[in-house]
């Protein structure tokens, strides 16, 4: 036990500080190279730097390297491997605008790691019912599960700080869930994915200094995925990120095809003092923002800080879902 309380500590020492101190020299060089976007809920022409995601995903690898120095397992090597792929497929769609089905596709071969090396169990464990053997089916839920984690965050990395923000309420909660199911090796892995999420967020919080871009949102969406299949958190993982999985059936199901976000009519309007409100357009599709605006118009922070109380709603009733497993066990 005293070596897995040392390794919890540099490893999120490693996954919080590597970026904390890396983010600022990205920005400088970002913004020398003009490599920004604009931020289009601000009212001044404010051009922000992009992709955060290089920062974040050297903060991943070495702070998983370091873990896996600990404990040499498939289960750390799967969760190393697809944060690499997950980054790639992202730095691609950040430098040339892709097709709507190609990171959905794409992810869907980050997988390939996970079954590769054998780092699964095809029991699925619920609450209550507890864990039922569905050994073909959840060779599809592998591969399918990094796909739908990655594009959930990616989806809903719409405004500051959100993205980041969402990921380190989610990771923290997933990561007590894997300390109450004793599954001590992934835990430290899930605590590297929310401190690394929770250093970005220093700089991605309102006002925004620097956006993940798909490689920042992709690679928190797959390794979140990843951490949940390898530690058989399946169920209790879905529950954590339950505010962005309604915000992709929301929209999923009033666009009702898979497009580039980038394609898309934008759901909000700005009013006179820039607060945010819904479009009275009704050919754009309904998000989770939308719905809370839905009553009345709201400041970018005052809509950020609703998504973090649904995230933490969410988080602790993942936390009491694992309390339940741990009982049935």
């Amino acid at each position: 036990m005293e070596e897995k309380i040392i390794a919890a500590i540099i490893v999120s020492a490693i996954a919080f500080f590597s970026i904390y101190a890396f983010t600022p020299i990205l920005i400088k060089f970002l913004e020398k190279r003009n490599l920004t976007v604009k931020d289009v809920n601000k009212k001044d022409n404010v051009m922000i730097p992009r992709p955060g995601g290089i920062s974040i995903v050297i903060g991943l690898i070495a702070s998983e390297i370091a873990l896996y120095a600990f404990f040499p397992i498939s289960e750390i090597l799967a969760i190393l491997i697809v944060s690499i792929l997950g980054f790639s497929v992202g730095i691609v769609d950040d430098r040339k605008v892709m097709g709507g089905w190609f990171k959905p596709v794409a992810l869907a071969f980050c997988a390939a790691p996970i079954l590769l090396l054998g780092a699964y169990d095809s029991n699925l464990d619920f609450p209550l019912f507890g864990s039922v053997s569905i050994p073909s089916l959840y060779l599809a839920l592998v591969v399918f599960m990094i796909p739908i984690t990655g594009n959930t965050i990616n989806s809903i990395d719409v405004l500051n700080g959100v993205a980041s923000g969402f990921t380190t309420i989610a990771s923290f909660a997933l990561a007590i869930s894997l300390f109450i199911l004793q599954n001590y090796e992934i835990a430290i892995a899930c605590l590297a994915l929310a401190f690394t999420s929770l250093a970005f967020y220093k700089y991605h919080k309102f006002p925004s200094r620097i956006f993940p871009g798909d490689s920042g949102a992709l690679v928190l969406g797959a390794t979140y995925g990843v951490i949940a299949i390898v530690g058989h958190v399946e169920v209790i993982a879905a529950i954590a990120i339950l505010p962005a999985i309604v915000n992709s059936f929301l929209f999923l199901s009033s666009v009702k095809k898979i497009v580039e976000h980038r394609e898309i009519k934008n759901p909000t309007t700005h009013t006179d003092d820039f607060k945010l409100k819904s479009t009275d357009d009704k050919t754009t599709p309904i998000t989770l923002v939308r719905l809370i605006i839905a009553k009345k118009p709201l400041s970018e922070k005052q809509i950020c800080n609703e998504i973090f109380k649904l995230t933490t709603l969410s988080g602790v009733l993942a936390i009491i879902t694992a309390f339940m497993m741990g009982v049935e066990l």
